[in-house]
């Protein structure tokens, strides 16, 4: 691996497991969004009993939230514990929101404990084992707290302070469209999760709590560049390309699952260039008329954006979801209606994107199999168990949402019409449940599932979204009844 390559990967790791802290706790975003938007002062149902829910929940739910979320990936329960009481301690030793602080505290307190008890945990004599546990955690969660009061909390506030310095210097400049010059670029190699969720959201959060909305919010998440590149597709592509677009576009405007445009920009580099200038024009029409959300939209759908949109800045941001994807849609035209090539392989496109993304993607198989073509072998990766021993089947992926949601929901359809009652859901790789009967999961993360529970069936699959072993499953279990 070349030295670039290892400095890619590293971030994208970086980036997943930022999005692995933030992504869980999204709901208690939006629940605070939506009593901001609804109870404030200037909401649009403003009650002060209601809207006195704000403040707390800004500074002590959601930075405790997420570092139970960053303890609890590195060591189960006891890291989150752990990891939330250390957070506490950055909180009250500072006086802005903690989001950083909790990222920064939550993983490293359950990175603590999970040491102590390897030096710890087996020398334990046999009927001590929960007053270790109870006292260990407990003791380290005190002194880490203790510290993060005076030392942690306040270099974290201080970085705050001088990133949201930062940021409102651009503003003032006039310059923030240009940070699309960045992350447009980012969102294609899969480094957005690093600037979106370890930089943006934290600031955002921040000055949404005193201005009741951020911009900040709408610079990953605008789906119009996207929807601008997938449209001059529709108009001016070729082959499997043309004819792919406009599901794509679908998936992506509508789902906000913005991946299944990366290997049309893949296909044609120069692209980047129409994805640079929607995201541009974009962010400069919610910069003129004062446009931003009140909590991050997630996924970056139109419709989580509208529901997130503060009150005053709908037409702003209307306005500059279309401009950017007019803006897109014209220099993705040019720039394909200039093309000399005869033919586009979007399948090798999408390879590209594996490359870059260091896995497989749902994303391939949905795209390939536009073209007509087979997914490549997979295999059941443990033993089978009978149907009769089937009573739950989870997906599992990295963080437990998206492609696993989505194979989930299409395995639920398949279970219905075929009048099979088996629960079926989707969890992250670690809160797969102890009493799962069979875990389908993609192929590359097989064997981490496989770790965390050996005694199920665990089922291999190329991509979530279109694998022949969900009618083979379907056929096995119905054949049993």
């Amino acid at each position: 691996m070349t030295e670039s390559n290892s400095v890619r990967a590293k971030m994208q790791k970086f980036g997943s497991y930022l999005s692995g802290m933030i992504m869980p706790n999204i709901g208690a975003f939006i629940a605070w969004g939506i009593i901001t938007a609804l109870f404030i002062e200037d909401g649009w149902l403003p009650n002060a009993q209601l809207a006195s829910m704000v403040g707390p929940m800004l500074t002590y739910l959601l930075p405790l939230l997420i570092g139970f979320t960053g303890g609890r990936i590195v060591y189960d329960l006891r890291g989150g514990v752990v990891g939330a009481t250390a957070t506490m301690g950055v909180i009250v030793g500072a006086d802005i929101p903690m989001f950083l602080g909790a990222m920064v505290m939550g993983p490293l307190a359950g990175y603590l404990m999970k040491k102590i008890d390897d030096v710890f945990q087996s020398k334990i004599r046999q009927g001590f084992e929960m007053l270790y546990n109870n006292f260990s955690a407990g003791i380290l969660a005190a002194i880490l707290a203790i510290i993060a009061v005076y030392a942690i909390g306040p270099v974290v506030e201080g970085l705050n302070t001088a990133l949201a310095a930062g940021v409102e210097v651009i503003v003032a400049a006039g310059l923030l469209p240009l940070a699309n010059i960045i992350i447009e670029p980012a969102k294609i190699l899969f480094l957005n999760n690093a600037i979106n969720h370890g930089i943006l959201s934290p600031i955002g959060a921040e000055q949404a709590s005193e201005a009741g909305k951020s911009i900040l919010f709408l610079l990953e998440a605008n789906p119009g560049p996207g929807l601008g590149i997938l449209l001059a597709f529709m108009f001016f592509g070729r082959g499997s390309s043309k004819s792919s677009a406009p599901g794509a576009a679908i998936i992506q405007f509508f789902g906000g699952i913005h991946e299944i445009y990366f290997p049309y920009v893949l296909m044609r580099p120069m692209l980047i260039l129409a994805a640079i200038a929607g995201g541009v024009s974009g962010v400069f029409i919610f910069q003129m008329f004062g446009a931003g959300l009140v909590a991050p939209s997630s996924p970056g759908s139109i419709f989580a954006v509208l529901a997130m949109t503060a009150k005053d800045s709908y037409l702003g941001v209307v306005l500059g979801v279309i401009v950017a994807a007019a803006v897109s849609f014209a220099v993705s035209s040019l720039i394909l209606k200039r093309s000399k090539e005869e033919t586009e392989d979007l399948a090798e496109a999408a390879g590209k994107m594996e490359q870059l993304k260091g896995k497989k993607s749902s994303v391939t198989g949905t795209l390939t199999n536009a073209e007509g073509e087979n997914d490549t072998e997979e295999t059941a990766s443990s033993e089978q168990k009978s149907p009769e021993q089937v009573n739950k089947i989870i997906f599992a992926c990295d963080a437990g949402m998206g492609s696993s949601a989505m194979g989930a929901s299409l395995l639920k359809n398949k279970f219905k019409k075929a009048d099979i009652d088996i629960f079926v859901t989707n969890k992250a790789i670690n809160e797969i449940p102890d009493d799962a009967d069979i875990v389908i999961t993609h192929k590359d993360l097989t064997d981490r599932a496989k770790a965390k529970l050996p005694t199920a069936e665990h089922i291999s699959v190329d991509n979530f979204l279109n694998s022949p072993k969900y009618d083979e499953l379907v056929k096995r279990l119905k054949d049993n009844e």
